[in-house]
């Protein structure tokens, strides 16, 4: 039997699973399909972390050097496990560079995609350059300025969309992403810290700041950033004769139609499946959920299982996921997986 782990993504989930591994003197091998670790926050260049307020650069640099410093984790960058074979306790995965690894469990911490707005093509994206996604303004945030991308200027107007690619049957989207109303009341703020004379509004269905977010993110954001929230139906965005984008809705509350020009439309984007979760299932031979998430299997005294023995799934893997859950996720999966293989050793002894 191999007591080496082997790990698939070092985003939060996976990097946290290698750091509980080895922190119990189990050897690691942690499979990274991009060249740089880190995950999501890293590649889409995130601004600060929810709920921690900390740089996501920091954040995700500690946890990377955690796991890169460990003599116990071996890393392989740029490439993906091609093949898996054997079965809990004895698996080999060979990589499509050729290597071989021996593992004694996986665990798939491979994350999700963001969802790509040209989906929702009447709110704008693609066709208005001043119509962006969540994801390009934490990139603002992080340079430290707000501004439209088509001249430049400073926006005097900002209107942030929720659930773009969440929650709309009509383009497949069934579920709730959990975490962008949270992110765009915090990225509002950090608009109005970067530009205090922009006037930014959220237009929503519902506000879905789950547990302890609701005071510290919606009602500190309108009561001390003066944020505007609009209950609406977004019908389309166009844009007027002078340029500004004209947002169309129906106000749901006073059940009327309005139209507000702003200077830069944002995409509250949801996350989508992994986009590689069709080959993933295939090669690690794992069921898909309905929705394309990876799919569970027994819940309560078989946590974080997949519905293949031996191969765990947690974090945002499952299905929308915020970064704490993820890494609690990473580090109970790190324990599960050390726990199983010391019981069947056992059990051979």
């Amino acid at each position: 039997m191999s007591e080496t782990i082997l790990i698939v993504g070092a985003g939060p989930t996976g990097l946290s699973a290698a750091a509980g591994i080895a922190s119990v003197g189990r050897k690691v091998a942690l499979i990274e399909k991009e060249n740089v670790l880190g995950g999501a926050p890293i590649l889409s260049r995130y601004a600060k972390l929810v709920p921690s307020g900390e740089w996501a650069k920091d954040a995700l640099g500690r946890m990377v050097k955690r796991v890169v410093d460990n003599p116990l984790v071996t890393i392989h960058k740029g490439v993906k496990v091609a093949k898996l074979d054997g079965e809990f306790g004895n698996f080999t995965a060979t990589l499509a560079d050729g290597q071989s690894i021996n593992a004694g469990a996986v665990i798939l911490g491979t994350g999700f995609t963001h969802f790509d707005s040209i989906n929702k093509p009447e709110w704008g994206f693609g066709t208005y350059e001043d119509v962006v996604t969540t994801t390009q303004v934490e990139q603002m945030v992080g340079a430290g300025k707000i501004a439209c991308p088509s001249d430049g200027r400073v926006p005097q107007r900002v209107c942030i969309l929720l659930c773009v690619g969440s929650r709309d049957r009509q383009i497949g989207r069934e579920w709730c992403s959990k975490i962008c109303c949270t992110v765009s009341c915090n990225l509002a703020m950090e608009i109005k810290e970067l530009s205090p004379k922009t006037d930014v509004y959220i237009y929503y269905m519902d506000i879905r700041t789950f547990g302890l977010y609701e005071d510290k993110y919606y009602w500190r954001s309108q009561e001390e950033f003066h944020i505007k929230y609009v209950k609406a139906r977004i019908a389309e965005v166009t844009q007027g004769p002078d340029q500004r984008l004209l947002v169309k809705a129906e106000d749901t509350l006073v059940k009327r139609p309005i139209v507000i020009p702003f200077d830069l439309v944002v995409h509250a984007i949801g996350m989508d499946p992994n986009l590689d979760n069709p080959e993933i299932a295939k090669v690690f031979g794992v069921g898909l959920e309905k929705h394309g998430f990876i799919d569970r299997g027994e819940h309560y005294t078989s946590s974080f299982a997949s519905t293949r023995r031996g191969i765990y799934v947690g974090g945002s893997a499952l299905g929308p996921e915020d970064i704490d859950t993820c890494v609690s996720h990473g580090l109970a999966m790190a324990m599960r997986a050390v726990g199983d293989l010391s019981a069947v050793a056992q059990k051979a002894a």
